[in-house]
């Protein structure tokens, strides 16, 4: 299968850990890198570290904002994205208000997404937003994604890894139907071997949000153990 030989240029790499060194971090961007994925997601504060090494690699680097609640005002997430554009990522990966999700609040949520995408996209970036679909109902899931096409959002995205459950089957299926091919699905969250990760794409995920410490793993066609990001 072709998306199996070729994971790596549908990996988003998670570099997200909240502790993490700018040294450790930069160790984490470089095995992003030498795999050969299509970004390495990072924490605003390592977004210029990122930039920086990614210069000259097939490897773009992509960053969180409103990262991990959403909860921040929407005048913060569309300074945050001010800001993050100085440094010039290929994507950002925006998580939304499930509050105003939740609550049915959809101009409200459709216009905090639309401000952020304007800033995204006239840094020449691409806007991805996270719905954290662990915490809602399938019928949420297709709710949010019509409103995230209506805002002209560039990705949906499953989960931030930091609230209940990653990506599942079902979710990213909820998800694609409502997509209906006029935006693109990212199955992020609990990605931790080559087969799991064919299978997001096999269903027409056409992004992979995982851990850096699977990627190797991933690439190489296994897997790690556990139940992490």
């Amino acid at each position: 299968m072709e998306t199996r030989r070729n994971l790596a240029e549908y990996i988003d790499a998670a570099v997200l850990a909240p502790a993490l060194s700018r040294e450790e971090a930069g160790a984490q961007i470089r095995t992003a890198i030498d795999c050969g994925c299509k970004t390495v997601c990072v924490m605003p504060w390592l977004l210029e570290l990122a930039a920086q090494m990614c210069q000259g690699h097939a490897t773009r680097p992509s960053v969180v904002l409103g990262f991990p609640h959403g909860s921040q005002e929407t005048a913060v997430k569309v300074f945050e994205a001010r800001q993050l554009m100085r440094f010039h990522p290929a994507e950002v990966d925006m998580v939304n208000n499930i509050g105003l999700l939740r609550g049915g609040q959809w101009d409200l949520y459709e216009e905090e997404i639309r401000a952020v995408g304007e800033v995204v996209h006239a840094g020449g970036a691409r806007l991805k937003v996270i719905l954290e679909t662990s915490q809602l109902t399938r019928d949420e899931i297709m709710d949010a994604t019509r409103a995230c096409i209506r805002a002209g959002a560039d990705f949906v995205k499953t989960s931030t890894g930091f609230t209940g459950g990653g990506a599942t089957e079902e979710a990213a299926m909820a998800m694609l139907e409502a997509a209906d091919r006029r935006i693109e699905v990212k199955a992020s969250g609990g990605i931790r071997d080559a087969d799991r990760a064919a299978m997001f794409l096999a269903m027409g995920c056409t992004r992979l949000g995982v851990g850096v410490g699977s990627v190797p793993q991933i690439v190489a066609g296994g897997g790690v153990g556990g139940d992490g990001y």
